[in-house]
């Protein structure tokens, strides 16, 4: 039997270039931001064991200070057709009760569900075990009234309201047009902070999080359902900086996505140190996490592109965001990258376009006709992307069934 067909899908045009599925760290105060690739075989291994071994390894990595260093475990894959989305747990309330939130480093505010939510759904096909949040059952819960001072730091990150009962509440509209709102409150988070090599387990501090009575959008749907969203900007809002303040942790994290079908990753409040990580700084005074992209290469060739396509504006530049599933490239930048790939495969596979989308199909292994790329940033950091980074597999023409992306 001959081998099937492989149909091939080329990331949509946008107006920005947004996180790519393999590996980004980056923090707060020093402005900095480390960019790496790490692929491993987990064949045969249980996903228990590899956890267990990541968890050492990032002890080793972690940097040894007066402050804590908080691990979280991640979950989730780049691949829109599995997952399409990182997540990982955290413990809130008296007693402690698990959320599963998606990691999001275009927000600011942590958020779960409420207990008495509209719209929130109550079953994922994540196969995980959603929850809601109730004030009124934890013993160390507080509403944040409008009277608080601290309720003013939620204007640097949502609407800010106020109910009839003087409760500080929030209204958040993302990217991809869905929406939560709900109320402010403080309580205790759960977590396990690393000290030098040491662990120590079930230590809490005091935050204020967002509990959403309201879901609109993508949110409310149930196939990638998860209780919340934890946001990692860079207002005063977001737990990074709460606990910054408080001196628990630096104010800093470090946050590296895997690709492949094992997903997972890092995610720690606190900075790794590597010696063979490269750094590029972020643009400063940005309201997300900005970088200078440079150029873009294929097959180790610089491609033809207008500088100022990568430079930082109003409504341009270059933005590292763990809740975007793929990566984006304004039309200037995504033409010639598109051409370049087409024109080293145009003799080995079959060029086509679907709905809009570049495709390509072919019966061999992309990684031995597609050729690498790169993604230059300044001072000399540069990400190596495979084929298989670039490109989605998105069916078999065998199924004759094409789906949109």
């Amino acid at each position: 039997m001959p081998p099937a067909s492989i149909l091939l899908v080329f990331v949509t045009v946008a107006v920005a270039m947004e996180v790519l599925p393999d590996a980004a760290v980056f923090g707060g105060e020093g402005k900095s931001l480390t960019l790496t690739l790490e692929r491993t075989s987990h064949n045969g291994v249980e996903m228990s064991q590899l956890r267990d071994r990541d968890r050492v390894r990032h002890v080793r990595f972690l940097q040894q200070q007066l402050t804590g260093v908080v691990d979280f475990q991640v979950e989730g894959t780049y691949d829109p057709f599995i997952v399409g989305l990182y997540y990982t747990k955290v413990k809130l309330g008296t007693p402690p009760k698990e959320f599963y939130v998606q990691i999001d480093t275009g927000s600011d505010v942590l958020w779960v569900s409420c207990n008495s939510c509209n719209g929130c759904p109550t079953s994922s096909g994540l196969q995980i075990q959603l929850e809601f949040f109730d004030p009124t059952s934890s013993s160390t819960a507080s509403l944040i009234s409008c009277s608080d001072r601290r309720c003013d730091l939620g204007t640097q990150s949502s609407d800010s309201l106020c109910s009839s009962q003087n409760q500080c509440g929030y209204r958040f509209q993302y990217g991809d047009g869905s929406g939560a709102s709900g109320f402010y409150a403080s309580d205790l988070m759960y977590f396990d902070t690393i000290i030098g090599n040491s662990l120590a387990s079930n230590s809490s501090a005091p935050i204020i999080f967002g509990c959403s009575t309201s879901q609109t959008g993508d949110l409310t749907k149930m196939d990638r359902a998860v209780d919340g969203i934890f946001g990692f900007g860079q207002q005063g809002f977001s737990v990074v900086s709460q606990l910054s303040s408080q001196g628990i942790t630096p104010n800093v994290f470090s946050h590296c996505l895997k690709g492949g079908n094992g997903g997972g990753g890092i995610l720690v409040l606190g900075q790794i140190v590597e010696p063979n990580l490269v750094y590029t700084p972020l643009v400063p005074s940005q309201p997300h996490y900005n970088l200078n992209l440079q150029s873009i290469a294929v097959n180790g060739q610089i491609l033809p592109i207008d500088p100022a396509v990568f430079q930082t504006s109003n409504n341009r530049g270059t933005i590292i965001d763990s809740g975007t599933t793929l990566a984006y490239l304004s039309e200037e930048a995504y033409d010639p990258f598109v051409n370049a790939i087409t024109q080293t495969v145009s003799q080995s596979v079959r060029p086509l376009v679907s709905k809009g989308i570049q495709c390509y199909l072919t019966t061999s292994s992309v990684s031995e006709i597609f050729p690498p790329a790169s993604l230059n940033f300044a001072g000399g950091a540069s990400m190596l992307l495979k084929p298989e980074d670039y490109l989605l597999q998105q069916n078999s023409i065998v199924s004759q069934h094409f789906g949109p992306v």
